[in-house]
């Protein structure tokens, strides 16, 4: 049963690093006039909306390190599945990015550029951070969204909340985290999602790569355990 729910966290996380990242690379710009910001916060969003309604029953779809460390921190998960639940994440999210790349090249004069602020769809600061904000911004936006994502997380998936709404509350708060922080990071609060294309730039995106692992999990365990105090009975 346990071998399910790994399965389930590779396909999950490879659907969202193809569904967000790949929305990003192949069709933020397409061709003079793409889906732009608002279109790749969105397809975010829905990578983890449908996937929670598909996996959420298997594997609590989590999809994301940061989160599973955070359900850990707010009680709502076991230590013991941690390891394999961040493994099987992070392989998704590479299987993701090298099918992304495959499509990706595909294109006649297709190149990644590591030197340029969120190639491939990778995060980053400073001169890596399409906005052009500093690491102090960045640690501070992936800690905090992160936080808050978790908050949202452990109240929708309260045993009080209204039954069958968690994904689409969670599916909208990721999608305005986006909204609120591309400009900065390219948006990670997800340490597979960074992995999963930061390897295929290479670079500054792998130097930086530490950041969306300390700041997301930092900030996961924060808004688990903000939530432990609102939220206990």
């Amino acid at each position: 049963m346990a071998f399910h729910r790994y399965c389930a966290e590779f396909i999950g996380t490879f659907w969202l690093v193809l569904g967000g990242c790949g929305s990003a690379v192949l069709a933020a710009a397409f061709p003079e006039v793409g889906i732009g910001l608002h279109g790749v916060s969105l397809a975010f969003g829905l990578t983890v909306l449908t996937m929670a309604y598909a996996i959420g029953h298997v594997s609590g779809c989590h999809l994301n390190p940061a989160v599973s460390v955070g359900l850990w921190a707010g009680g709502r998960f076991e230590g013991s599945q941690l390891l394999p639940y961040i493994v099987s994440q992070v392989l998704g999210a590479l299987a993701a990015g090298g099918v992304l790349y495959l499509i990706a090249s595909g294109k006649s004069g297709f190149a990644i550029d590591p030197g340029a602020a969120g190639a491939f769809a990778s995060n980053g600061f400073g001169a890596q951070s399409p906005g052009g904000y500093s690491m102090q911004a960045a640690l501070i936006t992936e800690v905090v969204m992160t936080a808050l994502f978790l908050f949202v997380i452990m109240g929708a998936t309260d045993t009080r909340a209204p039954d069958g709404f968690a994904p689409i509350a969670i599916g909208l708060c990721l999608t305005l985290i986006h909204l609120i922080s591309i400009p900065v990071t390219n948006t990670s609060v997800n340490p597979a999602r960074s992995t999963g294309v930061a390897l295929y730039v290479g670079g500054t995106a792998v130097q930086q790569l530490w950041l969306f692992w300390v700041a997301p999990v930092v900030g996961a365990v924060l808004g688990a355990l903000a939530y432990r105090v609102v939220g206990d009975r």
